[in-house]
């Protein structure tokens, strides 16, 4: 899967199925009449849309996601750190860790993941 990207529209989209997921497509429908403002034509090109990049899927009128809401922003994250940073999780976190100070449990945190990661 190459495009994780979400737009800002598509992220709102994303999360309303996520959050009542299986949903018919036509309560989809209007939750986002409902939360986006939008006509039955764009919920249903947007749905489209995220199925053609496996996303979703919409089987016989129910949608449901193929990727799990964690997973997608696993992903997501692991392919911002492979474009960004050339792969190297050591050089994103110096990165990210220059403009925001890490708190001592997200240290803790930190060094948790990486004793866990020494014991596998």
């Amino acid at each position: 899967m190459s495009d994780l990207k979400l737009g800002a529209v598509e992220s709102r989209f994303a999360e309303i199925i996520w959050q009542n997921e299986p949903v018919a497509s036509g309560a989809l429908v209007k939750l986002c009449e409902k939360e986006l403002s939008w006509k039955k034509p764009t919920t249903y090109t947007v749905l489209r849309k995220l199925c053609e990049r496996g996303i979703f899927q919409n089987e016989n009128g129910i949608v449901s996601s193929k990727i799990k809401k964690d997973e997608f922003y696993a992903m997501q994250s692991e392919q911002f750190v492979e474009e960004t940073f050339k792969g190297s999780l050591p050089s994103f976190l110096a990165a990210f860790s220059k403009r925001k100070s890490l708190s001592k449990s997200d240290i803790e945190e930190i060094e948790k993941m990486i004793q866990a990661y020494k014991e596998d």
